[in-house]
């Protein structure tokens, strides 16, 4: 007769592990996206997260924030320390979807895959908690709140210290731009900064019959998008890739009034911490050199958002490794850098780690929208490969 250690090293088969809670990941998914809750006010989420956690057993749960979960599955015996991250927070989106699992929260969507991420992480952990005795370390899963909403989740829960102690951290992304089932991977950066300018033209307002009474904060904010758009042609490499964009535009009550001010805002996006660093002195440059030009002032504020995910080479390295002898070196997109952000880049400051792209896309059944839009929604066959991978990675750091 063996014991209960014994047949459970026997048993492990981490594609038929993933396979057994298939249905059941995809259920949650489905009770996820039709409760979606926006940054910050993941309450009931949370609260289903906790619950669904201590239904399996041999887990520490905390709440390191109001609105998070973080599991620890402490091994049997001494090891590395492995983060396993899942994002759980909706957008403010109306979806358009008419299926059975729509949201039914009004103007709250999830359509960025998160319910799809903790869909997978809540997989990882019930098949990884059967198996505390085989584990030499410790495996610690978190569900992350405010990824969607700056400042970000991330950060409060390194604040937080629930990060403290890893060795390296891995998380997985659905992509609805690749086909279901490949594997994006990428060494080095993998998505962009994303910082935000707040600018106010303060100019002379007046009857629009009269501009030569006025100070026009209108005609200066077009100068200023204007020459905005010069600095990426020309302050920077036409090698590296940065983006500046003004996304919203505010000014008067009337049409034959020419206000007192204008408000600019928008964002900025790129991969070199020495650029990022130049770019709020270039914008204000500008502002000021256009505004003196014209009579007008000016108020200028900039504030940091994510950093730049950057994914470990040796870490990289692992999971590039585990996909090759899961699934063949034909799975594997090598893709290149990604300009929309994510806080994932806050763990990195505490340990390496890999952030990895699922392939969720499937135009055969109709998987098309991409992530934000009101359509968005992915093929759920990617979910069991996605647990797969986490086993896997799991085996090789802290099953070996």
């Amino acid at each position: 007769m063996i014991d209960k250690k014994e047949w459970l090293t026997l048993n492990w088969n981490a594609e038929s592990l993933a396979a057994e809670v298939a249905d059941q990941v995809v259920a949650w998914r489905r009770f996820l996206h039709q409760n979606p809750e926006l940054s910050f006010q993941e309450n009931k989420t949370s609260q289903y997260i906790y619950e669904t956690l201590s239904s399996f057993g041999n887990l520490e749960i905390s709440r390191p924030t109001a609105t998070s979960v973080v599991a620890r599955l402490i091994g049997a015996q001494p090891g590395p320390v492995l983060g396993i991250r899942a994002d759980i927070d909706a957008l403010p989106i109306q979806e358009e979807n008419q299926v059975p699992y729509a949201s039914s929260e009004a103007g709250v969507m999830h359509a960025c895959g998160h319910d799809g991420h903790t869909a997978m992480l809540l997989g990882t952990a019930k098949i990884l908690s059967q198996y505390k005795e085989q584990i030499k370390g410790e495996v610690r899963f978190f569900f992350q709140h405010a990824e969607e909403l700056p400042p970000g989740g991330a950060a409060e829960i390194v604040k937080a210290g629930a990060a403290d102690g890893l060795d390296s951290i891995i998380g997985i992304h659905l992509a609805s731009y690749m086909p279901v089932g490949k594997f994006g991977v990428l060494y080095g950066a993998l998505t962009s900064s994303t910082d935000r300018f707040d600018i106010t033209i303060k100019g002379v307002g007046g009857h629009s019959s009269q501009p030569e009474m006025t100070v026009d904060p209108i005609v200066i904010g077009a100068q200023v998008i204007n020459h905005l758009q010069q600095i990426v042609s020309r302050h920077v490499s036409a090698l590296e890739k940065v983006v500046i964009s003004v996304t919203m535009l505010n000014a008067g009550t009337a049409y034959n009034i020419i206000p007192d001010t204008l408000t600019l805002t928008g964002s900025t996006r790129c991969f070199d911490a020495e650029i990022r660093k130049n770019i709020p002195m270039w914008i204000e440059r500008i502002v000021k050199g256009v505004t003196d030009a014209h009579g007008a002032s000016y108020e200028f504020h900039y504030s940091l958002g994510y950093s730049s995910v950057i994914n470990d080479a040796a870490v990289t390295k692992l999971m590039e490794e585990t996909i090759r002898e899961g699934w063949g070196e034909e799975e594997i997109i090598y893709i290149d850098p990604l300009m929309p952000g994510e806080d994932f880049s806050a763990y990195l400051e505490k340990a390496p780690g890999c952030f990895i792209q699922l392939g969720a896309g499937n135009p055969e059944k109709g998987f098309t929208y991409p992530h934000h839009h009101p359509r968005f929604d992915f093929d759920e066959d990617c979910l069991a490969r996605g647990v797969e991978l986490f086993l896997r990675a799991a085996e090789k750091v802290v099953m070996k």
